[in-house]
């Protein structure tokens, strides 16, 4: 992992002037970016911490809707009364798609900012357009050593 400057925001203000810098990125519960970091994939020069911002609010709308903050957890969003009563595939695709550690700490901000899922984008031996563009995929090519049929 490469050295990076921390900062921790206490306002909204705070943070987008702590973020204007070149390769600075937002951190909450870094379930996908600390992976990258450690893979060097990303290497931002600067983490913002925002998670001291009031931001995890879940709120219905005036339409019917619900308002969700960037930095709800998944486990309070699945297991909120409001998703759960009208929004159950919502609730069960959340408790399905990690462990109930990774659901504790990552945010629905961070899963909107997540990265490509593909094997090979996280095999950095390996070409990956998504990572490095024009480098090529092997996907292209025919290669498929994690599908299964």
């Amino acid at each position: 992992m490469k050295r990076f400057e921390y900062s921790r925001a206490t306002a909204p203000e705070q943070a987008a002037q702590s973020a204007s810098v070149k390769d600075a990125s937002f951190i909450a519960g870094g379930t996908n970016l600390l992976d990258l970091m450690k893979l060097e994939i990303e290497t931002p020069v600067k983490l913002v911490d925002i998670t001291r911002l009031a931001l995890a609010q879940i709120e219905k709308t005036t339409d019917g809707g619900l308002r969700i903050g960037t930095l709800v957890t998944n486990s309070d969003l699945a297991a909120h009364p409001e998703v759960i009563a009208n929004y159950p595939v919502l609730s069960r695709a959340i408790l399905a798609g990690a462990t109930g550690q990774l659901r504790n700490r990552a945010t629905t901000g961070g899963n909107l900012l997540q990265r490509t899922r593909c094997y090979y984008f996280y095999q950095t031996d390996s070409a990956c357009n998504k990572r490095n563009p024009g480098s090529g995929c092997p996907v292209i090519r025919g290669e498929n050593r994690t599908l299964q049929f």
